[in-house]
């Protein structure tokens, strides 16, 4: 453990505080039964893509919890969206002597600089809900493919033989999460010949963005059979223009259990999502990340798991969290 932490918190505030950049501190609590080492909490510098989106809220929040369960201390860092601004943030994390980086990348080769001067500081990277394609010893995630699958044969069910329009709106250009989610839908829908995919604009996971994408793709495409957002929270901002313009027969589907999407599904009109915690994400990250810094040895990909929420099972998950939970 570095010799950093023998600051007190009071002292690492006023660090944080006086400096330039956008970190900030989380502190973790008591060390007792932590397992840590006794000169001090394990220290996690913790870089998001960004926080516009109520998952990645939510996925900061597991984490902060689940290290401060653990004992230690996560400083948390959002690039907005800039990976200029995250490879920033992660040197600056290197030079607050964080002992591993938990990194939810912009772009996952734009942040190869950020990893790349982390493993020569010697801090070891593991990477959450976005991979890198080197760099990281371990990625914790979830199948996005298998999300787009569910999702896409449900709403292929749906459609029936008639098929018809299906407006796409995608995540951000160049994920990985984009890409499979895209992937796993477009084969799953394969088996109806029936079913046009129209691509639409990337929206960045923004359900402003997928409000205006919308508004845009209807006047092109006012015959549209259904939608499939890439994160339920675009496909709310598509099913509030649906709303708008009297298209209740237009089916929504989305990814993530984000909550407001699952008590839409008794409605009919919204069809299906797929589970993607982000609480339960975050926690699985942390936990990695501890294990990391003890030295354990840790699968290179860990799949957090997902399931599909439809008509059958909606009212089994609707509660009063902002996500649903996988069943315990």
């Amino acid at each position: 453990m570095r010799a950093f932490r023998s600051l007190t918190i009071p002292a690492l505030l006023l660090v944080t505080a006086l400096s330039a950049c956008s970190v900030s501190t989380t502190p973790g609590g008591s060390t007792e039964g932590a397992g840590q080492p006794a000169d001090g909490p394990v220290a996690i510098g913790f870089s998001q893509a960004t926080q516009e989106s109520p998952f990645y809220v939510q996925l900061r929040e597991g984490a902060e919890a689940a290290a401060k369960k653990a004992g230690g201390e996560l400083y948390f860092a959002d690039a907005g969206g800039d990976v200029t601004k995250q490879n920033n943030d992660i040197q600056d994390l290197i030079t607050r002597q964080v002992d591993v980086l938990l990194v939810n990348p912009v772009d996952p080769q734009g942040v190869q600089p950020g990893i790349a001067a982390a493993k020569a500081a010697g801090v070891p990277v593991v990477t959450v809900d976005r991979p890198v394609p080197e760099g990281a010893v371990a990625h914790v995630g979830r199948d996005n493919k298998a999300m787009g699958a569910l999702v896409g044969k449900r709403l292929s069910e749906q459609l029936g033989p008639a098929g018809g329009k299906v407006i796409e709106i995608r995540g951000d250009a160049g994920g990985a999460v984009a890409r499979d989610r895209s992937a796993g839908f477009h084969e799953a829908v394969a088996t109806n010949p029936k079913i046009k995919i129209i691509e639409g604009p990337y929206s960045d996971y923004v359900r402003s963005k997928a409000v205006t994408a919308m508004q845009d793709l209807l006047q092109v495409h006012p015959d549209v059979a259904a939608v499939y957002a890439h994160n339920d929270d675009m496909a709310l901002g598509a099913l509030q223009v649906l709303k708008e313009n009297g298209k209740s027969k237009v089916l929504v589907s989305g990814v993530d259990g984000l909550m407001e999407a699952v008590k839409q599904i008794s409605s009919g009109q919204y069809v299906a999502t797929a589970l993607n915690d982000p609480i339960s994400l975050g926690t699985k990250a942390v936990e990695t990340v501890l294990k990391v810094q003890r030295g354990e040895k840790v699968e290179p990909s860990i799949d957090a798991g997902t399931g599909l929420i439809d008509t059958d099972n909606a009212s089994q998950y609707a509660g009063a969290g902002e996500f649903a939970q996988p069943a315990k």
